[in-house]
């Protein structure tokens, strides 16, 4: 994956690192996770937060292969 540097307001730097500490990223990943939040919840404004969260983590589980075959009958 191609990178590139941008500026970026220091209290988000700092809010992002604080964060990623707790969730064992890097701060350059987290920001990227808020902004893959930020977009999805720009594409779909009627999900609630809970939701897209809940869809992040499925595709994660998914591409794991940790998901089983739901049997409706």
């Amino acid at each position: 994956m191609a990178t590139n540097s941008i500026r970026l307001d220091q209290n988000l730097i700092e809010k992002a690192t604080i964060m990623a500490k707790a969730l064992n990223r890097t701060p350059p990943k987290q920001i990227e996770h808020w902004a893959k939040i930020g977009e999805i919840m720009e594409d779909n404004p009627d999900l609630p937060y809970e939701f897209v969260r809940q869809a992040i983590i499925a595709q994660a589980e998914r591409d794991a292969g940790k998901l089983e075959a739901y049997d409706f009958g």
